[in-house]
């Protein structure tokens, strides 16, 4: 009965609240109509203008960058009410209930944003901002990895997913739960939380990768590189890179990677074994990123020629002329057998290094990075985003690229947003951005990942990158991922080798990724 009663008296006081608040913006609403107009949209930081927003993300909070005592905010749409906000602080926060009412009963249809600002007493009205409700709705969650901007050891490195609905964000696997060990590397079969990869290298358990099964988690004793689940989810390529990182002695971007040696391999699920894929584990070639068609019949990958035989020196002395192509391999998954590499795009005709391909989950569309050289465009800020028609083989560069990197992107599972990393907010840091494609492959203006304080990236001193998107939570907490890797017996698997031949590296070993070497 006392419960009953805390609650009716909760109740009444939120209602009273809500009503209070209700009577005070009625009776102190400005009269924003006759208020003198200024022939532009307002400035708002983050920029959310413009742009095609999911029906499902969370409010898009932001500053308002003018002048002013008092901000009056109205956000409207053809159906349902308009959300009135009256405030004397420049950051307007919107209200999480209403706007997920409004933007649902909208989709399909224009948001509009109206901003006016209180001046000496006088107010003043801005052009309305317009964006777009999306009737598709984007995956529900975003898996990505937060480190330091400027890190040559992996220390405080973490896996965190973001509820896209709300703000909330939680730990998949923190780094420093297993004493500053790196994390990385993360994939997921089909969008599908309950399985998952995660790599994890630390001088306490070595390099594993752990398995996400449902409620049950695996450890492998091989670590993983870039990862593609095959879309039957007996089989997982995967990349085996001897990367290190190294620094320039001038330049817009000092640091820079390079692949002294890498090949594809990939895990047979069932039978808990390694294997090399054939004829993507060249001697004389660099294979990475690889990434599956979604009817399984085809490994693409990137691939670019071997330009050195000491891997003891770095950064090598023709690393800047190394250009990945495009390729793709035929696999039939039934019979465990692979065909004969195709070129897709070759750097010869683009001029540029081809990377990170991810193809549209509905098979049409591939988008990929090119940047000068290397295999890693995060460093460059050349990289942008090319999106290819599969259908005609034409590709094209995409308008949502800024002047500085774009990077690390993944798909929806319906084929309608693209995540993906971008370092235009200074060149330094790199922030999650969301971008509607529509089903003619155009992309349109991306916006930041909304967060309920809109300063908060100012301060935010971490690089987000590598987002994937999902359709739930991961089910396993990062406790009993961080177990797992102490104390569950590893899975072992044949060393991963390659045929040896006069001259060449030797049997294949990996090397701490992205480790610090001084160039010599």
């Amino acid at each position: 009965m006392k419960g009953k009663l805390r609650l009716l008296i909760a109740v009444v006081l939120a209602v009273s609240v809500a009503v209070g608040v209700w009577v005070a913006l009625r009776r102190e609403r400005p009269e924003v109509d006759r208020a003198a107009p200024v022939a532009r949209p307002p400035r708002i930081r983050p920029d959310y203008s413009g742009s095609v927003i999911p029906p499902n993300v969370a409010p898009l909070n932001f500053a308002v960058c003018e002048p002013g005592t008092r901000f009056f905010v109205s956000l409207c749409a053809e159906a349902g009410d308009a959300i009135e906000i009256l405030s004397r602080s420049p950051k307007i926060a919107i209200p999480p209930r209403r706007w997920r009412a409004l933007v649902e009963a909208n989709r399909g249809k224009d948001l509009r944003l109206n901003v006016s600002a209180e001046v000496d007493g006088r107010w003043q009205r801005f052009e309305t901002i317009v964006n777009r409700i999306a009737r598709e709705e984007i995956d529900g969650y975003l898996v990505y990895r937060l480190i330091g901007p400027v890190h040559t050891m992996g220390r405080n490195i973490g896996i965190y997913q973001r509820d896209l609905t709300t703000y909330d964000e939680s730990a998949v696997l923190d780094g420093m739960s297993l004493d500053h060990a790196c994390v990385n590397c993360h994939s997921f079969a089909n969008h599908d939380p309950q399985r998952m990869f995660v790599g994890v290298r630390s001088g306490e358990i070595g390099a594993v990768t752990l398995h996400v099964d449902g409620a049950e988690v695996k450890k492998i004793e091989e670590r993983f590189g870039y990862t593609a689940w095959h879309p039957s989810g007996q089989v997982a390529a995967y990349s085996v890179n001897m990367a290190d990182q190294f620094f320039h002695a001038a330049g817009a971007e000092v640091r820079d990677v390079v692949d002294l040696d890498a090949a594809l391999a990939y895990y047979d699920v069932e039978a808990r074994n390694v294997k090399m894929i054939p004829r993507a584990s060249d001697r004389k070639r660099l294979e990475t990123y690889p990434t599956w068609s979604p009817d399984g019949e085809y490994l693409y990958y990137c691939s670019a020629p071997l330009l050195w035989t000491d891997r003891n020196v770095v950064p090598p002395a023709r690393y800047a002329e190394v250009k990945y192509d495009l390729m793709r391999i035929p696999y039939d998954v039934d019979a465990d057998a692979w065909g004969e590499p195709e070129m897709v795009l070759s750097a010869e005709e683009t001029g540029l290094s081809i990377l990170m391909p991810r193809i549209s989950p509905d098979g049409r569309f591939l988008v990929f990075c090119m940047c000068r050289y290397g295999c890693f465009p995060v460093y460059q800020p050349n990289s942008d985003l090319y999106l290819m028609d599969l259908a005609t083989a034409e590709h094209a560069k995409l308008p949502i690229n800024s002047e500085f990197s774009e990077s690390w992107h993944s798909w929806s599972s319906n084929s309608r947003w693209l995540a993906f990393s971008s370092r235009r907010r200074g060149g330094t840091f790199t922030r999650c951005y969301l971008s509607f494609v529509d089903e003619t492959g155009k992309a349109h203006k991306p916006f930041l990942l909304p967060q309920r304080d809109p300063e908060f990236y100012d301060a935010f001193l971490k690089t987000v990158s590598v987002p994937e998107l999902i359709s739930g939570p991961v089910p396993v907490r990062g406790r009993r991922l961080a177990r797992a890797a102490r104390r569950e017996r590893a899975i072992t698997v044949d060393a991963v080798t390659r045929p040896t031949q006069p001259g060449d590296f030797g049997p294949w070993q990996q090397a701490e990724p992205y480790q610090t070497v001084p160039a010599r």
